[in-house]
């Protein structure tokens, strides 16, 4: 988006970056023609890359996982080594 000359004099007046209006305008929540990113959300989006770290750590262990769908639905999970073609035959 193109910003005004109002927005980067208020930008450079707050010590507001481009980086924190493209973070606000990626997860922030719209309400009408505002979009607000809170110090609350902030704080919540700061664990996700531990939290995220530790399901693929324990996805990594259980071999993986494959989830089957169809059109909307989800049908079925399992994990990607379950498998034996000697069972199935």
């Amino acid at each position: 988006m193109c910003r005004t000359r109002h927005m980067q004099q208020r930008m450079s007046q707050r010590g507001i970056t481009s980086e924190i209006v493209k973070m606000a305008g990626m997860f922030g929540i719209c309400n009408n023609d505002r979009i607000t990113l809170t110090g609350k959300n902030c704080e919540y989006l700061s664990e996700v890359p531990a939290k995220f770290k530790r399901t693929l750590d324990k996805m990594a262990q259980k071999g993986g996982c494959t989830v089957v769908n169809r059109g909307r639905s989800l049908i079925t999970a399992f994990r990607v080594d379950s498998f034996n073609r000697n069972l199935a035959e």
